[in-house]
């Protein structure tokens, strides 16, 4: 196994990211749409905080029964993205490597780890996925 290998061969780079001032109901069809469940959060380029799909399920267990429009009318008229954002955030540079990340997520109780450049900026996301493909793929 090559726990030395950059992260940069196992993150995704392709983000769907979140302006901090978007609607929260954009979140929820970016993730329904995309099938992920992590959305870095953003000010600009800078990383604010992290949406996952765990943090819209606490808010549509509130609102069940409605349906989709309603849904997301509901969440847009009482949630703004930073209502319920995680902004405590575990990061990881992009210069570090592949056990750095696991033990990051190894240690923590969360599933993903945004990427950041040396500015802050976030440039990919490692989740717990890409980890356990990359092991499988050395096996």
């Amino acid at each position: 196994m090559k726990k030395n290998d950059s992260i940069t061969t196992i993150m995704s780079t392709n983000l769907i990211i979140a302006q901090l001032g978007q609607p929260l109901s954009d979140v929820r069809k970016m993730m329904c749409d995309s099938n992920i469940h992590h959305v870095p959060v953003v000010e600009g380029k800078k990383l604010v905080g992290l949406i996952s799909f765990t943090d819209l399920m606490k808010i549509n267990l509130l609102i069940s029964g409605a349906d989709e429009r309603s849904i997301d009318a509901i969440i847009d008229q009482q949630f703004k993205i930073s209502d319920i954002m995680s902004t405590d955030l575990t990061t990881i540079n992009q210069t570090s490597n592949i056990r750095q990340a696991a033990d990051l997520l190894g240690k923590g109780h969360f599933h993903s780890l945004p990427v950041v450049d040396n500015d802050g900026d976030v440039v990919g996301i490692i989740t717990s996925t890409d980890l356990i493909n990359y092991l499988n793929d050395q096996y």
